[in-house]
Formats: structure tokens, sequence, C-alpha cells
């Protein structure tokens, strides 16, 4: 989910990680946009160009845009001292922002429960 989108998006991983319940771990460098991070519908920033340009030409009525997610910087990992692949892992409640001003975050982790072996 992001702050500023009007829909949900899904989220891959596209390096090979290791398999946890079926699904490939996430690290904090999956950022890429389109590949890692999918649109999330329509963005509403007015800190996004195309939204502000949008707005302007609307006579300052918001007008909402197809979200393109730029975000220049890793994931804030909520479980630094676990591993995969040489960074941090992925869990519920990691963040990340977009250069717009969104704020990016799991809403539905992939796995949900682990065990010891």
């Amino acid at each position: 989910m992001c702050s500023f989108g009007l829909a949900p998006s899904t989220f891959s991983v596209v390096a090979p990680r290791p398999i946890v319940e079926g699904r490939p771990v996430a690290t904090i460098t999956d950022v890429a946009p389109g590949a890692s991070i999918a649109p999330f519908g329509m963005c509403q920033s007015l800190a996004n160009p195309t939204v502000a340009a949008a707005t302007a030409a609307a006579l300052g009525v918001l007008t909402p845009m197809p979200c393109v997610p730029v975000v220049p910087a890793p994931w804030i990992p909520m479980a630094p001292q676990t591993m995969a692949g040489g960074a941090p892992v992925l869990v519920a409640g990691s963040t990340c922002v977009c250069v717009y001003g969104g704020s990016i975050s799991l809403a539905m982790p992939g796995a949900v429960r682990t065990t010891a072996s």
C-alpha cells in the first residue's frame, strides 16, 4: 500500500532467493519500480509533477494521475538481524518512501508463520 495511491498493488521478488512458505524472501534491496513495486493505481500526491500539472489545469481541483512509484532508497527493515542474500529481509511493518511523498508499506506479508527446524 502507498499512502498516496488509490489502489493496493502487488510486490514481486525478482532475484533468486530462499523460499519460505512457497514464496521467495524479499529484502530491503527490492525497490525496483515496475519490477518489485508495481503501481498503486492513481497517485494523489501534489509532489508528483503529473498530478500537480493536472490539478493546475483543473483550476485547483485535485486530479489524480497514474502512479509510477519512484523509490530512491532501500526499505526500512523491521527485522534487521534476519538476512537473506546478504541483506535484511522484509517483514510486516517494513516501509519505504516514494520521492513524491508516499509511504509504502507491506499490507499482507507473503509468509505468515515460521517454524524452527
